[in-house]
């Protein structure tokens, strides 16, 4: 695995994707899954409108830790996060060593929605970011998730002032 480059810590991107004519952006915080960051990591799922979790299907020891991730993810975030399980490095299927029917089963017993990418190849690494977007557009748009609450992880965009489009106008009741 030395050529296997792994999160160290927590690194963090964004990603504009577009669903039903709406410009979501997500915010990705790649906690890395590794006990050391354990303490660090449970911090970041506070607020979170979804939550990927990662395992690499080559590795059992990355999806043994799927419990205590999901109790992690379900005690700390909205009862109605989003969240996905993804098994990783589909490209690998010779060396996998977690059966695709077993995480597959794991899932349907946790509500969760699966599927295999492969972040080398970009197989359905873009399924999985669609797919988690779509879900918390869905639960913004039944209300499951509550846009005024402080703790929901998601902010409408704000309108910007229109102070530009107004500048060259006068006031109607202005004496200047």
């Amino acid at each position: 695995m030395a050529d296997c480059p792994h999160t160290i810590g927590v690194e963090f991107g964004t990603r504009i994707i577009e669903v039903s004519g709406q410009k979501i952006k997500l915010q990705i915080w790649d906690t890395a899954g590794q006990e050391r960051f354990r303490a660090v990591t449970r911090s970041y799922y506070r607020g979170a409108a979804g939550a990927l979790m990662v395992y690499d299907i080559t590795r059992r020891s990355t999806y043994n830790h799927l419990s205590s991730w999901l109790t992690d993810a379900r005690n700390l975030t909205n009862p109605n996060t989003a969240i996905f399980l993804i098994g990783n490095k589909s490209d690998l299927e010779g060396q996998r060593d977690v059966p695709y029917e077993e995480a597959k089963a794991f899932a349907e017993e946790n509500g969760l929605t699966f599927l295999e990418c492969s972040a080398k190849t970009g197989d359905n690494v873009e399924d999985a970011f669609l797919e988690t977007a779509r879900k918390i557009y869905q639960n913004v748009k039944d209300g499951s998730i509550d846009l005024n609450a402080a703790d929901t992880g998601v902010q409408p965009k704000q309108n910007l002032p229109r102070a530009a489009a107004s500048a060259g106008q006068e006031k109607k009741d202005c004496n200047c």
